[in-house]
């Protein structure tokens, strides 16, 4: 999958000899100075060293760590209800610190307070360090996720127009944002641990870390990784103007739509927005990286699998539904997520839904069924397949890995040096994660039952949300903790419910929140966790800086969006809004139509058997079948390597992004990811160990701190930087 050859010689040679003699004595595992990471992009990047006497937390941890995640929590959330949402990502943070935390360093007085006593501190332990920076890019992430239960916020108050207080909002939105932290710590030993689990995303922060703290001779005619990436960020920085603002078509050029203006099918095949996207390119990196994460990250069996996934969905199933005009896809756009009547018209929601925020059956009877463009209801079979292709995938590749770390078989021999560097600091005790965990449930429990006129939500779907999170986080960690790509759980939360307790919207989505993103934070908090693993950060300050981070970046989301729904009128009313504004909700109206089509009308009436999409449930067998044909094949050929590198889960999450991603999403994501993982890694190693993350981390800084400064200079709603928020399509779902 990523190579067994071990890299024995550091990518950058320390100079200073008195750190790396810290480094030798401070370690207590007894630890090979040439052993290295099994997995090559790993040894190539991370650095085998650790000095234990640098601080992580002091005052300017706290400080600047506190401010990034209050700043890119408001930038997040107030960008996320626009048409072309903004994500700033903790990379920016990561870079804006860095002076900040030396100009600190200088000015703030070294005086230590409270000499010989116990709580004796300073607020100026010495320089400017790589852990304080790391703990505050811990911080920064907190701040830069958006906070999926919003979504509630805004189908409840702005598209059903019912009530929800803020105190019962916030009880939804912590707990949501906390309960998955519970179950993280209890697979620690299975996803950080490992070297095979080795989170490629976190490589990108890494290599900038490094960057920007290990001094570097300069090679003959060529760079040093901070002079590269210097001149990286100030082209990223620069070029986006052309794309975001002089020339936003950009964004996307279609050679078949230039030479074909007029042509109908030339548009539904070239288009990159409104088609197929044969042959369509996107020169701007928002466009690369916005719903798929940047391509310089995936590894190229990954990127591989993608560019399948997606010719699979875009080039044969979508075109052969469409042209034989299956579930009569000829009376709907060929690339929507609208919800339809059955001649094609926009479905009128609000006539089917009683003065009890209910389903009225008459009422749905006499408008009709609802149905959906055929390439939604493919993407939603998509979904089902993944989800059991995922378990059996796992099951079959990695079955024996887990059995053996179950039965407490993770002896030394078979520790990373990582693993054994870590192996000095206290680790945080499994009790801490159980303490959030049981006290999370009690209070979503509470909430749901006493505020059920809100909620909907019965006592029992909440642990029913919780059994089904804590079964999916092991096997869809391992999927991205080796792929980089993330298969979600919000389609058969939904669809879980939706059988369980039809007819109740508020219900459904709570259901889905707590079961999809209980689990997704799980998965953040251990990604998080091995960038610490990396970084050589004790383990209890990365705790804290994860839950205080986490917390404090739900205050201050909830609080802009509330404060954005009351102060900005007719917010994500499309029909109500000017033309051009830019508050037209992209991700929130699709979650609002999911819980149209799972919570109000119900599975049953659309993929059961009152239904016209009942077909659509055999994707969940095929998706189970796949992967035992892959693991077959591998068995038969086991000196053929590229069989194994066969992911089904990865190939079929290439459609899970789809809507409101587009075909030129994929298609420019796609080129960059074959140039990066496979050309220069292949042929250009050297120059591929040196720069390609920090290309990443350059080419993402640049645009973010672009797009935001119309908001951060000028406060001016009407500037529009032409960006696309990450992965809102899949989440929103």
């Amino acid at each position: 999958m990523t190579g067994t050859e071990e890299i024995t010689a550091p990518l950058i040679h320390q100079r200073n000899n008195q750190t790396s003699s810290n480094v030798a004595n401070s370690s207590s595992a007894p630890v090979d100075s040439k052993e290295n990471s099994p997995i090559e992009q790993v040894a190539l990047t991370v650095p085998t060293t650790d000095d234990t006497t640098l601080p992580a937390v002091t005052f300017r941890t706290w400080t600047l760590g506190s401010l990034a995640c209050i700043l890119l929590s408001f930038l997040n959330q107030f960008f996320w209800y626009r048409r072309e949402p903004l994500s700033i990502t903790s990379i920016c943070a990561q870079i804006a610190v860095v002076p900040l935390g030396h100009l600190m360093a200088s000015i703030i007085t070294n005086k230590i307070f409270f000499v010989g006593k116990k709580w004796e501190f300073t607020l100026n332990p010495g320089p400017f360090n790589v852990k304080e920076h790391v703990l505050i890019t811990i911080f920064a992430n907190s701040g830069a996720g958006n906070v999926y239960s919003i979504h509630i916020v805004s189908a409840v108050k702005l598209f059903y127009k019912k009530e929800l207080t803020f105190f019962v909002a916030l009880l939804v939105v912590l707990t949501t944002q906390m309960l998955g932290f519970g179950w993280a710590g209890l697979f620690r030993r299975y996803l950080v641990e490992p070297a095979s689990m080795w989170w490629p995303q976190n490589l990108v922060q890494v290599s900038l870390f490094r960057a920007l703290h290990e001094k570097e001779e300069r090679r003959k005619h060529g760079l040093t990784r901070n002079q590269f990436f210097i001149i990286a960020f100030t082209c990223s920085f620069a070029y986006y103007a052309f794309p975001g603002y002089l020339f936003p078509k950009l964004t996307s050029i279609s050679w078949l739509c230039w030479i074909f203006p007029s042509s109908i099918l030339a548009h539904q095949l070239g288009s990159g927005i409104h088609g197929l996207g044969i042959g369509a390119f996107g020169f701007d990196w928002a466009t690369i990286s916005s719903y798929l994460g940047s391509p310089l990250a995936s590894p190229w069996f990954a990127t591989a699998n993608i560019a399948a996934g997606f010719a699979l969905l875009m080039y044969v199933i979508a075109p052969v539904a469409y042209w034989l005009n299956i579930y009569q896809a000829k009376n709907f756009p060929i690339f929507s997520d609208g919800l339809f009547t059955s001649t094609g018209q926009s479905y009128n929601i609000s006539a089917i839904i009683d003065p009890k925020f209910h389903i009225d059956i008459d009422a749905y009877d006499r408008q009709g069924p609802l149905y959906l463009s055929t390439i939604f209801a493919m993407i939603y079979g998509l979904n089902f397949a993944c989800l059991t292709a995922t378990v059996v995938h796992v099951f079959l590749f990695h079955g024996r890995d887990i059995w053996q770390l179950s039965k407490s078989a993770f002896k030394y021999k078979k520790m990373d040096v990582h693993t054994k560097l870590m192996r000095k600091y206290n680790q945080v005790p499994e009790w801490w994660f159980l303490c959030i965990l049981f006290f999370n449930i009690a209070a979503t429990i509470f909430t749901c039952e006493y505020y059920n006129e809100q909620l909907q939500l019965p006592w029992w779907g909440v642990l029913l949300a919780c059994g089904i999170a804590v079964f999916f986080t092991l096997p869809i960690g391992v999927i991205t903790a080796t792929t980089n790509k993330s298969p979600g759980l919000n389609v058969i939360t939904e669809y879980i419910i939706g059988y369980l307790y039809p007819g109740f919207p508020v219900a459904n989505i709570c259901f889905k929140v707590y079961g999809y993103i209980s689990m997704k934070q799980a998965i953040t908090f251990l990604e998080d966790f091995k960038l610490g693993h990396y970084m050589k950060i004790p383990p209890r300050a990365m705790f804290m800086a994860q839950v205080v981070g986490t917390i404090i970046s739900a205050l201050v989301h909830l609080g802009t969006a509330w404060w954005l729904m009351e102060t900005i009128p007719n917010i994500c009313d499309r029909e109500v809004l000017s033309p051009g504004s830019p508050w037209t909700c992209p991700s929130d109206h699709l979650f609002y139509d999911a819980s149209v089509i799972w919570g109000l009308v119900g599975p049953r009436r659309i993929f059961g058997d009152l239904g016209h999409y009942s077909a659509t449930n055999w994707f969940f067998l095929g998706g189970a079948v796949a992967p035992i044909l892959v693991w077959l094949a591998h068995k038969a050929y086991p000196d053929k390597d590229w069989i194994r590198l066969i992911s089904i889960p990865v190939l079929l999450s290439a459609s899970l992004n789809m809507l409101p991603a587009t075909a030129v999403n994929y298609t420019s994501w796609v080129v960059i990811g074959f140039a990066s993982g496979f050309i220069a890694y292949r042929y250009h190693r050297d120059w591929w160990s040196r720069h390609n993350y920090v290309l990443s981390g350059a080419l993402e800084a640049g645009i973010g701190l672009h797009g935001s400064i119309p908001l951060l200079v000028f406060g001016d709603v009407a500037c529009r930087p032409r960006m696309v928020g990450k992965r809102v399509g899949r989440d929103a779902r």
